[in-house]
């Protein structure tokens, strides 16, 4: 599986931006697919995440202000950005997970300034 990620940039607080992701290769395997983001010295962590199994779930931290969504195939995830704040800043990371391996997107920056 393959991962390309766009969008982000840089956004004002309180703005919005969207991220995408396509995803190519062995679609059919993946079961989880979504995003996680990396502030400079701080651990990668969970955004959110769209199972076929459970659904979808949030970190606690963008509940209410993001929304993922995915097309039928599998195919593409998307990440809807709104209300950021400074502590949203961060490389966002498209990940998509089999059985068997976790894929990564090459990561792209959201800035938010205050």
């Amino acid at each position: 599986v393959q991962l390309q990620a766009s969008g982000g940039g840089l956004v004002q607080s309180g703005g919005s931006t969207s991220l995408s992701c396509a995803a190519s290769g062995s679609t059919f395997n993946i079961n989880v697919i979504g995003w996680y983001r990396q502030a400079p010295g701080k651990q990668r962590e969970k955004v959110a995440s769209i199972s076929r199994d459970v659904g979808i779930d949030y970190s606690d931290s963008v509940k209410g202000r993001f929304t993922i969504s995915r097309d039928n195939a599998w195919n593409s995830v998307y990440l809807q950005m709104n209300d950021l704040q400074p502590e949203d800043t961060a490389k966002y990371y498209c990940n998509a997970q089999t059985i068997r391996n976790h894929y990564w997107g090459q990561g792209t920056q959201v800035t938010v300034s205050s």
